[in-house]
This record gives structure tokens, C-alpha cells and sequence, in this order.
């Protein structure tokens, strides 16, 4: 398994790749990728793509470890991705890269997760509550994961098989 920043490198690389244009500098836009990514991952998988917890923070899900990851811009991938990460990272960026980080915080907002983490703060507290894992498996029994590469829906393939990524 992977880490969270070796995710993020990758994420970075693909999203550049995928739109042709360069991820940019924001931060917030990283962070809810990350969170929409591992949430595809349980959603396909039921396994995490990366150990690192999230935190319930003022703007979303937050991964402390990648704070200031984007002012290193050099920072290349170590090691390739496997076909089921590429195919998780690539929906999500397919999905997900078009909106704003504004967008994207909004969306997270949506999140049971990230509601939970937040029971007992103020709109204004940054907050540090670790989302649990389990959390983010509640979050991803209402995806429908959509296929990208095939133009539809997963679970509109005549042959589906849950267990194809397990």
C-alpha cells in the first residue's frame, strides 16, 4: 500500500496528464481529491488505498501529512501505480477535477464522515477529530461508481462481478 503523499504525487501527475494543464497550487483541491479517492476505493474495493487518517478540519477533510505538499512542486512519484489505483485515481479526477476546490468543499460537506467529526464544533473550529474509516465506508455505500473508460455506470455491465477488485 501506498502513502497518502505518494498518492497525492501521483494524483497530481495524473490530473496534469488527464486535463493538460497543470494542477495549480491549491491546496484545498488536493485534500478533497484525496478524500474522494479513498471513499472510490472502499466504495470499488472495500480496502483503503492509503493508511493515513483524515481529519474533520473547518474546510473538509484534511490529511495533515500532506499539508504544504504543493510547495514542493518537484516532487515526482517513486513508484507506479497499479492498474486498480490508476483506475481509482482516474474516475475520481474524470469526476471530480473539473469543480473548484470551493465546489469540492461543498461537497465534502455533504459527507456523514465528515458531519460526524465535526458533532460538537462551532461553524468557526478548525477541528482535529479524526474521521474514522468505517465513517468514510457509510459515504461510500451511496456511490454509484461510474466507469469512465466504458462511458457507464459499474453496475450496468451485464457480466458485473462485485468481486472483480476484492
Amino acid at each position: 500500500m501506498k502513502s497518502a503523499k505518494e498518492i497525492a504525487t501521483h494524483v497530481i501527475e495524473r490530473y496534469g496528464e488527464i486535463t493538460n494543464s497543470s494542477f495549480g497550487t491549491s491546496e484545498l483541491k488536493l485534500q478533497k481529491l484525496m478524500y474522494f479517492i479513498q471513499r472510490q476505493a472502499l466504495a470499488l474495493t472495500g480496502r483503503p488505498l492509503f493508511e493515513e487518517p483524515f481529519e474533520g478540519w473547518l474546510h473538509g477533510p484534511v490529511i495533515p501529512q500532506l499539508r504544504y505538499l504543493l510547495e514542493y512542486p518537484s516532487i515526482k512519484p517513486l513508484t507506479p501505480l497499479t492498474c486498480e489505483e490508476k483506475y481509482i485515481i482516474d474516475n475520481v479526477i474524470l469526476e471530480y477535477g473539473r469543480f473548484s476546490a470551493w465546489e469540492l468543499r461543498e461537497f465534502t460537506h455533504q459527507e456523514i464522515s465528515w458531519k460526524k467529526s465535526r458533532i460538537g464544533l462551532s461553524d468557526d473550529d478548525y477541528g482535529t477529530v479524526t474521521i474514522s474509516l468505517d465513517d468514510i465506508r457509510e459515504d461510500a455505500k451511496k456511490v454509484r461508481l461510474y466507469d469512465h473508460e466504458y462511458d457507464m455506470f459499474v453496475d450496468e455491465f451485464d457480466d458485473f462481478n462485485e468481486e472483480v477488485f476484492t
